[in-house]
């Protein structure tokens, strides 16, 4: 479950500050907003203030071609979502509903692709299995 949730909040998180600097910034401010209305009404307005700061980071850190602040933003908000729903399971479908609304497969709002670069090393009869997004693992 655990690694689930990190998946789960670094791909909301990842599209939520990916649509801060893109057309589709009022629909991921909105859909922040409403999902911490849903379970903490008297924070909202604070999150969808802190939204609006962080895009101004996010279109600073795109026009100076500063990959590592968004990395930043990207994890700051991956954390607030991942205390969101240890405190709130329950809201994981709602995240979901979330991402698949905010980034329409095909649409222009999908996330960049972000480079990943992954080391690994193996000894003896090991196998490693690295990925940078989806996986699927058969053995026959």
């Amino acid at each position: 479950m655990e690694l689930d949730l990190a998946a789960l909040t670094g791909q909301a998180a990842s599209t939520v500050v990916n649509g801060m600097a893109t057309a589709g910034w009022q629909r991921a401010q909105q859909a922040m907003g409403e999902l911490w209305r849903r379970v903490y009404p008297e924070r909202a307005e604070t999150v969808v203030a802190e939204l609006g700061e962080a895009r101004t980071e996010v279109l600073a850190a795109r026009r100076d071609g500063d990959d590592e602040a968004e990395r930043e933003l990207v994890l700051e908000w991956q954390r607030r979502l991942r205390r969101l729903l240890v405190a709130n399971p329950e809201m994981v479908t709602e995240l979901q509903r979330m991402i698949d609304g905010l980034r329409p497969a095909g649409s222009e709002d999908a996330p960049r692709v972000n480079k990943v670069t992954m080391t690994a090393t193996a000894s003896k009869n090991s196998h490693i299995t690295m990925s940078g997004r989806d996986i699927n693992i058969t053995k026959g």
